[in-house]
């Protein structure tokens, strides 16, 4: 009886993460990156703005965001970021992304710490320009 609990557990957890593959990663067909605007706000704190039209959902606009700020972050010569906060608006099929992270050599605390040069490397694999 256990076995056969521990069994569907196990199925569960797999169907659960498979749908968390695929092409949902991949930038929107529609997708159009329209601008990325960047804002020291203090030493390590940058702000990023973000635009595009096509998104399908806040996810692609965090992502855009994430993008901008890993490739922003190797441009100043770090290899870290974490992120502090994104907010999303949404006018028809205009998005437009308001976030901010802070830029590290070292791996920083937390728990939404990005890898700069492997997050430039998927956003490219995605198709989300980062520049």
């Amino acid at each position: 009886m256990r076995a056969a609990a521990s069994l569907l557990g196990l199925t569960t957890a797999a169907a659960v993460l498979s749908g968390c593959a695929g092409d949902s990663d991949a930038a929107p067909p529609s997708a159009r990156y329209e601008r990325i605007e960047t804002i020291l706000l203090d030493g390590d704190l940058v702000n990023f703005r973000v635009a595009m039209t096509g998104a399908r959902n806040d996810g692609d606009v965090e992502a855009y965001a994430r993008c901008a700020a890993a490739q922003y972050a190797l441009i100043r010569g770090f290899g870290f970021a974490r992120h502090v906060r994104t907010t999303v608006a949404q006018d028809g099929n205009n998005w437009r992304g308001d976030a901010v992270y802070v830029i590290s050599a070292a791996l920083p605390r937390g728990l939404r710490t990005i890898d700069a040069e492997v997050t430039v490397r998927d956003c490219g694999a995605q198709g989300i320009p980062t520049v």
